[in-house]
């Protein structure tokens, strides 16, 4: 395993969208144990594929000490609604409110390509969101509550 660096907002990889995995091989294994080590080492709850520079759909979280890997993730159902302060690896030390679903479920395979259904409220539904912004370009920035003010102020689009 290898910590790997995380990109920063506003570098335009963070705003592309990331393709589908088909290939489950080592490469993947070493990608997702990769950002294990990176989302731990930077205190985060979740890392995208995308913030290490890496256009493939995948994620890590740690929820509670509960710790997830998605890969191709989907949400296939939401409701409920919390407002909430979020920050992002690769924002830095901006924080900011950002309304998502309580309750999802998401679609998604394991490392080995096995196809399973989770469903979470909460902290597990903002994370679980937040990293799918990622694989789709977008930040919580795009979202939040002064987000414009700081895109605007650091540049970015």
């Amino acid at each position: 395993m290898a910590k790997r660096k995380v990109l920063k907002f506003p570098d335009e990889r963070l705003r592309k969208i990331s393709k589908p995995v088909i290939e489950f091989d080592d490469e993947l294994f070493e990608l997702l144990d990769d950002m294990r080590e990176t989302m731990y080492a930077n205190d985060g709850m979740g890392l995208a594929a995308p913030q290490v520079g890496v256009l493939i759909r995948a994620v890590v979280m740690d929820i509670n000490g509960n710790f997830f890997e998605l890969i191709n993730p989907k949400i296939t159902f939401q409701e409920g609604e919390q407002i909430d302060e979020e920050g992002c690896l690769s924002v830095g030390n901006f924080n900011d409110k950002v309304k998502r679903p309580m309750k999802v479920t998401v679609e998604a395979q394991d490392r080995l390509g096995y196809k399973y259904q989770i469903t979470g409220e909460k902290y597990f539904a903002r994370c679980v969101c937040h990293e799918i912004d990622h694989l789709d370009g977008k930040l919580f920035i795009d979202k939040s509550e002064n987000g414009k003010e700081f895109i605007k102020k650091c540049g970015g689009k």
